[in-house]
């Protein structure tokens, strides 16, 4: 059952609470889910749900059904985000872990690690132990290869994780490694299940050859009961009568786990087709269907590779993948993020301990919150301001370390209020992240369409939304400041005949119902998002520059400073002219290029645009 605790309970209630909870023999799981401090109970209890429900500083009592409790949606109904070092599963980011099947040297670890970090992967995945189908197969490096994937975690800065087969090697995993496997083959070996459970590592449990999703639940649940919280879920296929590939990957099993537990989940396609031209396929298709993150199998030389060659994608077949998967990730509201690490490592040099924050308009919910989620995860807290301008400031006299403004939208093309504000503050773009827009019809839980007479949302919400506002005859418009205002104020109206436009993540914050999904207009709804900051403190890969230039008042002026990029063979993405602000009829023009700006190579052309231009200004590189 799950005790759920009066907000006002005071330290001496809880204290008395435990000590019954104690005495009763209860295994308890404390956790704050959707605001509120809950107390999970696991084992054959003295006291029944009313008694407990009597006790001062309970709130309430729920029972879960299910047979697999702790890891049920039941007990925790928001997702479980599994840290490892900086690299964080089950957020809006995808993330990628990829290697090979098992290490065999130094030198191939090594080599696979570099480049499988350099197409966008965090984490490294190795088999030191190797459970074979044969015993004259090779059966891993053991501890020589842990100790070999120790040394790719010091130089390359990837977390590793690997397959653990025994109890006995518990130690040795504590010693070496970030992520134990449980592979499976050894998914329902309960001893080996206690035992990581006892473990501080984060666990990867893969699914049985021929295990159900009950099955496997319970298996998780075994982990989660020895007190280990921190557990990935992976299907790598099920045994099928279908020959064809290895396995059958059960694609079908991520939207049900969805429903069914708060853990995350990741995807092995490897393992699955056990055929290399299908992995990437998989891959893709895993994305979509709503995974937190990818398990690939990486060799630089698969043709000779001690274990799974065949399935094993070369360093640029991984490369061609994770492109794929960048384009693909926002269409369901995820990210692919090559600068993950570099980002992570940076701010968590920054800030010494203190937490960092970001600003975005609007208030928890809207489209510049789940952009900052996006971009920064946990490791910045974002900061609703009232105002675009607000932010600028604020980033400007250092109250805020980052701003987090759109610039561009698919639609309805610039934010030119923010253009105009990049011109004004001497502040630098330093990264830009882009989300699809997917807006909600939201009510109250016990609402209903039919019953709707009015909807809440801001101006641009309706303008995207009128193709569903017109199928609403006598239901009136009524324009708010922004979209999660109009959730918020629905919410404190009490009204159910009100309901309001805005994001699914509105919803859940504010304990609302998404009445219809989807209602925009044009599915190609996405909108571009700028972080810009005092400056850039960190070195880290630049493909991206943003200027501002102005050329004279001359016939070809504007061509000349083209015929510059051209000759440099720079690509411009964006290209816009702006009034420059106190000087009437005259302009500037933004521009976007494809490439690092200040690099050495780019020095010559840097020059000449110096000199064609009146002014020149770097906005950002990213």
């Amino acid at each position: 059952m799950i005790l759920v605790l009066d907000d006002k309970i005071t330290k001496s209630q809880k204290e008395k609470l435990n000590a019954v909870l104690s005495e009763d023999g209860c295994i308890v799981r404390e956790i704050t889910d959707a605001g509120r401090t809950l107390i999970g109970i696991i084992a054959k209890n003295k006291k029944t749900a009313s008694e407990y429900k009597h006790m001062e500083g309970v709130a309430d009592v729920r029972s879960i059904k299910t047979s697999h409790k702790l890891v049920s949606r039941e007990f925790k109904s928001e997702d479980t985000m599994v840290k490892i070092g900086n690299v964080v599963i089950g957020g809006d980011r995808i993330v990628v872990i990829a290697g090979p099947c098992a290490v065999e040297s130094m030198s191939q670890a090594m080599t696979i690690a570099k480049e499988v970090k350099k197409y966008g992967a965090v984490l490294f995945r190795g088999g030191a132990y190797k459970p074979r189908s044969s015993p004259y197969s090779f059966q891993g490096m053991e501890e020589e290869g842990l100790k070999i994937l120790a040394a790719v975690r010091e130089e390359t800065g990837l977390g590793v994780v690997t397959e653990m087969t025994s109890p006995a090697q518990a130690e040795l995993m504590e010693k070496y490694v970030d992520v134990v496997q449980i592979g499976a083959r050894n998914m329902q070996n309960f001893e080996l299940l206690k035992c990581v459970g006892k473990m501080s590592k984060p666990v990867v449990l893969k699914r049985g050859l021929a295990s159900t999703i009950q099955e496997w639940l319970m298996s998780a649940e075994y982990i989660a009961a020895g007190g280990n919280n921190n557990v990935i879920l992976c299907e790598r296929g099920i045994r099928t009568f279908e020959p064809y590939t290895r396995n059958t990957l059960d694609l079908s099993a991520i939207p049900v786990l969805k429903q069914l537990t708060h853990l995350p989940i990741l995807i092995d396609p490897s393992h699955a087709t056990g055929i290399r031209e299908k992995v990437s396929p998989m891959a893709r298709a895993a994305v979509a269907a709503g995974a937190d993150a990818l398990m690939i199998e990486v060799h630089n030389d698969p043709d000779n590779a001690l274990s799974d060659g065949p399935q094993s994608l070369y360093p640029e077949q991984f490369g061609e993948l994770t492109r794929d998967l960048y384009v693909i990730a926002p269409v369901v509201g995820k990210q692919m993020d090559f600068d993950y690490l570099k980002k992570a490592e940076v701010i968590s040099r920054l800030n010494n301990g203190e937490t960092m924050t970001a600003a975005f308009v609007g208030e928890n919910g809207a489209y510049g919150h789940k952009a900052s989620l996006s971009y920064f995860g946990d490791d910045v807290t974002p900061i609703p301001m009232k105002s675009y301008g607000d932010i600028f400031a604020a980033c400007a006299e250092g109250s805020v370390e980052y701003g987090v403004i759109p610039v561009e939208n698919s639609l309805s093309g610039s934010i030119h209020e923010n253009f105009d504000l990049l011109q004004e503050y001497d502040l630098k773009i330093i990264g830009e992240v882009t989300i699809r827009i997917k807006h909600a019809l939201i009510a109250h839980r016990s609402a209903t369409k039919k019953g709707i007479k009015a909807i809440l949302a801001s101006p641009s919400a309706f303008s995207q939304c009128k193709n569903f506002m017109d199928q609403s005859p006598g239901v009136d418009p009524v324009p708010v400041k922004a979209g999660t205002s109009a959730v918020r104020q629905v919410k404190e109206s009490n009204d159910l005949s009100l309901a309001a436009i805005g994001s699914a993540m509105a919803a859940e914050l504010f304990g609302m119902e998404v009445i219809e999904d989807s209602i925009e207009d044009n599915p190609r709804n996405y909108t571009r998002f700028a972080i810009i900051a005092k400056e850039y403190k960190g070195n880290k890969k630049v493909n991206k520059t943003s200027i501002i230039f102005s050329t004279g008042n001359k016939p070809g002026a504007l061509f000349e400073v083209m015929k510059v990029f051209s000759k440099a063979q720079i690509n411009l993405v964006k290209l816009e002219s702006r009034p420059i602000l106190g000087k009437p009829w005259e302009y500037m023009f933004y521009a976007d290029l494809e490439a690092d700006i200040l690099s050495e190579s780019l020095a010559p052309m840097m020059a000449e645009l110096g000199e064609k231009s009146e002014i020149l200004r770097i906005l950002g590189r990213y």
